[in-house]
């Protein structure tokens, strides 16, 4: 059973910091895009960041870009978003999100092609 586990969030001031960790349990994700999403109350589920199977790609929101970098251990299974300068408006329960294998595709912003997400871990921004 593949799983998608999510830790690291938590309750900041603006213009800390915090580092979301992401590990995969029941599959090897080294050959896929690794990805961010967010869903702040009361709005959709958005696109945060995204990195390709080897670490050497990444494709960021307008929103966080410049503050937030996505990195990846592929010796852990693992997916990282350090995120630097937050903002109130970047509170929101934060999903990591991989594909299926052979989905194909470098990276992805698109949330129809993601297969698995984690529970989410919650972010607060207090002003």
């Amino acid at each position: 059973q593949v799983q998608l586990v999510e830790s690291g969030g938590g309750l900041v001031q603006a213009g800390g910091s915090l580092r979301l960790s992401c590990a995969a349990k029941g599959r090897i994700f080294s050959r896929d895009y690794m990805g961010w999403f967010r869903q702040a109350p009361g709005k959709e589920r958005e696109f945060v960041a995204v990195v390709s199977a080897t670490g050497t790609r990444t494709y960021y929101a307008d929103s966080v870009k410049d503050r937030f970098a996505i990195s990846r251990d592929n010796a852990k299974n693992a997916v990282f978003l350090q995120m630097n300068s937050l903002k109130p408006e970047d509170t929101a329960v934060y999903y990591c999100a991989a594909p299926i294998a052979n989905r194909g595709g470098t990276i992805s912003a698109e949330s129809e092609m993601y297969d698995y997400w984690g529970q989410g871990t919650q972010v607060t921004v207090s002003s």
